[in-house]
C-alpha cells in the first residue's frame, strides 16, 4: 500500500504529465473527474486539484488540509511553488517555477530553514554574497545573508529586505546541491 507521500507524488507526477490517475490508500484517493485530477482526503474532501486541459499545470491546494506539508513537499520536488493569495474557497494556487541549476527546492516550515542555516552559516564568514541558501520573495530568488530567531519569529535578511515568519509558516527556499 502506498504511503500518503508516495500517493501524493504519484498524483503530482501524473498530473504534470497530463495523465489520468486512480490511486487510493487508507486516507487519500486520487482520481480523474471531468478532465480534472483530484486528490481527496477521506476525512476532509477535495484537498488538491489540477485541470488536465490547461497547457501549464496549475495545482490548487486547500490551505487547511492535514496533508498540506506533504503536498507542498511533493510539489517542490517537481519545481512547483505557492503563488498569490488564498482564493474564496480556501485554496492556494501552485505554479511551476524554474529552479536555478545546482539547487534543490524545499517548501517547509520556516524552522527547518533555520536548521539548514546552521549547516550553511559558515559560508557567511567568507567574503562576498553567500549563495548556499536562497529564498523566494518578490518573484525572485535572493541569497540569505542572515537568520535570527526572536520571540518565536524568524527574521530572514536578504540583499534587499527583511522577511519575518512565524516558526510554523511555510517558506519556499533553495539549497545548493553538494557536488
Amino acid at each position: 500500500m502506498l504511503s500518503n507521500l508516495d500517493l501524493i507524488r504519484e498524483f503530482v507526477q501524473n498530473s504534470i504529465q497530463k495523465k489520468e490517475v486512480l490511486l487510493s490508500n487508507h486516507s487519500l484517493t486520487a482520481q480523474t473527474v471531468y478532465n480534472t485530477n483530484q486528490l481527496t482526503a477521506k476525512s476532509e474532501g477535495v484537498i488538491a486539484t489540477v485541470q488536465l486541459s490547461n497547457t501549464l499545470s496549475e495545482f490548487l491546494i486547500y490551505r487547511k488540509s492535514s496533508q498540506w506539508e506533504l503536498i507542498n513537499e511533493a510539489l517542490a520536488e517537481y519545481g512547483y511553488l505557492l503563488k498569490g493569495e488564498v482564493d474564496s474557497r480556501g485554496f492556494y494556487q501552485c505554479q511551476y517555477c524554474k529552479v536555478p541549476k545546482g539547487y534543490q527546492m524545499h517548501c517547509t516550515k520556516s524552522v527547518l530553514l533555520w536548521r539548514a542555516w546552521w549547516k550553511y552559516r559558515k559560508y557567511n564568514l567568507i567574503p562576498g554574497i553567500p549563495l548556499e541558501l536562497l529564498i523566494r520573495t518578490r518573484d525572485s530568488w535572493y541569497p540569505i545573508r542572515d537568520l535570527i530567531i526572536s520571540n518565536g519569529l524568524l527574521y530572514i535578511k536578504t540583499l534587499g529586505s527583511e522577511i519575518s515568519l512565524d516558526s510554523d509558516d511555510l517558506v519556499t527556499w533553495l539549497s545548493k546541491i553538494d557536488d
